[in-house]
């Protein structure tokens, strides 16, 4: 990315005419990271999905990527809250850490080496591999968390967008979260997560 990952002039969230954060300014780099915290309620998510391009902003300007907000989605990866176990049919966990690579891939896209490397290298860092072959859906609610952390490592976005990423994650499941940021960090990527954990964030 040439110039900010993001950069808010002015900006207000909300949904229509319902105003929920004003007066956003800010300019987060490539290789760096923003912590948004505050109680639930408080406009982290709303100003997470402004970012996304999920909900236009109310006023304002706010470039992503050098672009609009939602015009860049194969160089985002996005871990929102209340995924857990969203999916009906009985899927692998392998499969949903391969879905970070679809992105890069497009539909008709075929899996090559290096897909396959970086599936199982974050799957290897997230240590899940053992479960490779369960259903997610019968993993408990941490090691699900590390199966949507090792899915958001494999896509090696240029901006990782997080909503409450240690949710069910025990103290080895953080300390990998932490590392797997450093590494995104380390090569370049910009990372935004939204947390109520003031420890998280420092």
């Amino acid at each position: 990315v040439n110039g900010p990952a993001i950069e808010a002039r002015n900006l207000t969230v909300g949904y229509g005419v319902e105003r929920v954060v004003e007066g956003i300014n800010l300019s987060l780099q490539p290789g760096e990271a923003l912590a948004l915290v505050g109680t639930n309620g408080s406009g982290k998510s709303t100003l997470v999905k402004t970012m996304l391009g999920l909900i236009p902003p109310v006023a304002g300007s706010l470039d992503v990527l050098g672009g609009k907000p939602g015009s860049r989605p194969k160089r985002i990866a996005y871990l929102g809250q209340a995924h857990t176990a969203r999916f009906v049919v009985p899927i692998r966990a392998v499969e949903v850490v391969r879905m970070g690579r679809f992105a890069a891939l497009g539909l008709t896209g075929r899996t090559s080496a290096h897909d396959r490397q970086l599936v199982q290298a974050a799957m290897e860092h997230m240590e899940i591999t053992h479960l490779s072959d369960q259903p997610l859906r019968s993993l408990s609610g941490g090691q699900q968390q590390r199966v949507y952390l090792a899915q958001v490592m494999a896509h090696e976005a240029d901006l990782l967008v997080l909503d409450e990423p240690t949710g069910g994650l025990d103290i080895t499941g953080r300390e990998r979260y932490r590392e797997l940021l450093e590494a995104a960090r380390a090569r370049g990527a910009a990372v935004v997560t939204a947390t109520h954990d003031i420890g998280e964030a420092a």
